[in-house]
C-alpha cells in the first residue's frame, strides 16, 4: 500500500441502524455505493471512526461491520479502519486478535479522558504503530479528548517508519502549518474539519477525512482533488455550499445531523444509539432548509 493512497477524499463513515438499533445492512449497501458513486465519490472508505458510533458498538458488531464492508469492496478502494482508546493494553490486544485481511491502514484517535503528557502521548502512539501489521494514521480532534497533540509530538511520530498520516481536526491553522513546514515528506497531513480542507491543503495538507461525504461524495471529490491541483476557484465554489449546512451536523453532536441528511436521501434512517438522539423536530426543518439545492457543481 503506497502512502500516497490516503491522498484524496476519505469518508467517516456512518452505521446505519434500523428502528429497533440493531445494525442496517441494507442501508449500508446504499451507503457504500452512493459514497464510492461508481468512482466519482469518495477514495477510501473510514470504517469505526467517531462518525461511525464506535464508542456504543460491541466488538462483535465491529467485526460484523468491518467484514461486510471488506466483502462489499468490489472496486478494491483502501479500507482505513478505527482501533483507539485511552487503555493503551487494551489497543495492542485488539491488534493482536484482529484479522487485518482487506485492512489498509488504520486511524487511532489520540487517548481521551486520561489526558495524558505529550510524552504518554507519544509512547502511547509508538506502541501501537510498533504492534500494527499495517500502517497508523494519527487522530487529532481536542474537542472529543480534551487534550491536544502538539504540533511537536506529531513531529515525533511522523519519523516512526509504520505512522504515515494524521487526521488533524484540532481547527488550529497555525499548528497545521507546524505540521506542514516541517513533517517528512512522505508524511501526510489530512483535514479532519470539512470545512477548512481547502485552506489546509493551501498550506500543505493533502487531503480529508470527512463526515459530510457520507451524503454528498461527490461535491466532495471535485473539491478536494480542485484543490489539490490548485484550481481554488472551483474548489471554493463548492465549499460554499456547504457552509450552511455544517454546522448543523454537530448543533446536537456527530453523527446526529449526517444521519438526518443521509435520510432525507432516501439511504438510511436516521436512528443512532442512546446516549444520542437522533435529530430534533427543530435540527431537522433547519437541515431540510440548508440541503445544497445542486450536487453536482460542475465537471472534471
Amino acid at each position: 500500500m503506497k502512502k500516497m493512497d490516503f491522498r484524496g477524499v476519505g469518508v467517516a463513515l456512518v452505521t446505519p441502524f434500523n428502528e429497533d438499533y440493531s445494525i442496517d445492512f441494507q442501508g449500508f449497501t446504499q451507503l457504500l455505493k452512493h459514497t464510492y458513486a461508481e468512482g466519482k465519490g469518495v477514495d477510501y472508505w473510514v470504517v469505526q471512526g467517531t462518525t461511525g458510533e464506535s464508542a456504543t458498538l460491541g466488538k462483535d458488531e465491529k467485526k460484523q461491520i468491518l467484514q461486510f464492508v471488506i466483502e462489499h469492496n468490489q472496486a478494491q478502494i483502501p479500507v482505513v479502519y478505527g482501533i483507539g482508546g485511552n487503555h493503551t493494553q487494551e489497543i495492542l490486544t485488539t491488534i493482536q486478535k484482529t484479522d487485518f485481511a482487506g485492512i489498509d491502514a488504520l486511524l487511532s484517535v489520540s487517548p481521551y479522558y486520561n489526558k495524558p503528557s505529550q510524552n504518554g502521548i507519544y509512547e502511547h502512539f509508538r506502541a501501537i504503530a510498533d504492534a500494527s501489521p499495517v500502517p497508523i494514521i494519527l487522530y487529532n480532534v481536542p474537542g472529543r479528548t480534551a487534550s491536544n497533540m502538539k504540533a511537536e509530538t506529531t513531529l515525533r511520530l511522523a519519523e516512526h517508519p509504520n505512522i504515515i498520516a494524521t487526521k488533524e481536526a484540532s481547527g488550529d491553522l497555525v499548528q497545521c502549518m507546524e505540521i506542514a513546514k516541517h513533517k517528512p515528506q512522505d508524511f501526510l497531513l489530512l483535514s479532519g474539519d470539512d470545512l477548512l480542507t481547502n485552506s489546509m491543503i493551501a498550506i500543505g495538507a493533502q487531503g480529508v477525512i470527512s463526515v459530510l461525504a457520507n451524503a454528498f461524495p461527490e461535491i466532495f471529490r471535485k473539491m478536494t482533488h480542485s484543490a489539490l491541483q490548485n484550481r481554488f476557484a472551483e474548489a471554493n465554489q463548492a465549499l460554499y455550499k456547504l457552509l450552511e449546512i455544517n454546522p448543523l451536523m454537530y448543533e446536537e453532536s456527530n453523527p446526529v445531523g449526517i444521519k438526518q441528511v443521509l435520510q432525507y436521501q432516501g439511504i438510511c434512517g436516521n436512528q443512532v444509539r442512546l446516549p444520542l438522539l437522533r435529530a430534533s423536530e427543530a435540527l431537522q426543518a433547519k437541515i431540510q432548509n440548508a440541503m445544497p439545492s445542486e450536487l453536482v457543481l460542475y465537471e472534471d
